[in-house]
């Protein structure tokens, strides 16, 4: 069995040395570890002190292009290197290497597809009690949206065994973490987590800008990905509650006309509740639609997957070095 550790990076020369030194090499069940990084187009000597330290295998973008496309890469290479097993880490040694063996033991025993790890936010010195909270809140709704049970959906550090890469696709050039997690419970892929640990903070997140940033961009991620599986309840919910205050909105303006001689004074009420109307109406019929398409996307998706285990089929017997936007050690 096969493990490669996936580290996507940007300008982590401080740092990617001891992020690799960390990763065991030895792990019960794996006959085979390695490490494969992805250069998001570092400006410094990533790439060299990677190499020095161990990396089996590098990607480099000439230019950079974002976690996504990163991650994407990784999980290409990955798939047609043969790996049986991948585990995502980051680059700046936030995520304490020797829990690799505890992360990627349930997909050894064929008890997972996808296993997250669970950094025990409490517990960590450097959240302050808003990004604790607001960690809580939003594992608690992608759990609810990906129907499954996660106490951490922000973790990068995560173990996927190749059937669950073949089936999770990334499309978003932000944070990965939400959009899979809900992928993996639509999919009705198995999910679990575990506990682990974490190293002292390096630096900041280059991955965002403020905490506002992160959770209005993740929010948007999550709403987009659920809306992929359930295009008919999210339009017929927003459609529904639009259709019942232009109902509200007409009913007053009945009130008004038969009830009393101010009708006229309330003629505004009427076009507005029309205008809600039809824009609920129209709410519902596009849920309608969306869902058609739906069913088209689906069928994609399993040809996606398909042609994504062709390749990495044929992939395993060659190496990353043919694809002209990588470079082997």
């Amino acid at each position: 069995m096969k493990l490669i550790v996936q580290i996507p990076c940007l300008n982590e020369e401080a740092t990617i040395g001891d992020t690799i030194r960390d990763i065991p090499r030895q792990i019960d069940g794996i006959d085979t570890v390695e490490v494969l990084v992805i250069d998001d187009g570092s400006t410094d000597r990533t790439i060299q002190k990677a190499l020095e330290a161990g990396a089996d295998h590098v990607i480099r973008f000439p230019r950079n292009r974002g976690l996504g496309h990163a991650f994407r890469a990784g999980f290409d290479a990955c798939l047609r290197l043969g790996a049986d097993i991948i585990v995502n880490t980051d680059g700046d040694n936030q995520y304490y290497g020797g829990d690799i063996p505890a992360l990627v033991a349930p997909v050894v025993q064929a008890d997972a597809d996808l296993v997250i790890g669970d950094r025990q936010t409490g517990t960590i010195d450097h959240f302050g009690p808003l990004k604790r909270c607001l960690q809580r809140i939003g594992s608690r709704i992608i759990s609810r949206l990906a129907n499954l049970d996660l106490p951490d959906v922000a973790s990068g550090f995560r173990a996927f065994s190749r059937e669950g890469a073949l089936q999770l696709s990334t499309f978003t050039d932000f944070d990965h973490t939400a959009e899979h997690a809900i992928q993996a419970g639509q999919r009705r892929l198995t999910v679990c987590s575990v506990p682990i640990r974490t190293n002292p903070k390096a630096r900041e997140s280059r991955l965002f800008g403020s905490i506002g940033e992160f959770v209005l961009r993740s929010a948007l991620i999550s709403l987009r990905s659920y809306t992929r599986y359930h295009a008919l309840q999210v339009f017929a919910c927003f459609g529904a509650i639009t259709f019942m205050l232009g109902f509200l909105l007409g009913l007053r303006f009945l009130y008004f006309f038969f009830c009393t001689d101010q009708g006229d004074l309330h003629v505004q009420s009427l076009i507005l509740a029309a205008i809600l109307l039809l824009a609920g109406f129209q709410m519902f019929l596009t849920g309608i639609v969306a869902d058609l398409i739906a069913t088209n996307r689906y069928l994609q998706e399993d040809v996606l997957t398909r042609i994504r285990r062709f390749e990495a089929g044929h992939g395993s017997k060659s190496s990353p070095e043919e694809d002209s936007s990588e470079s082997g050690r």
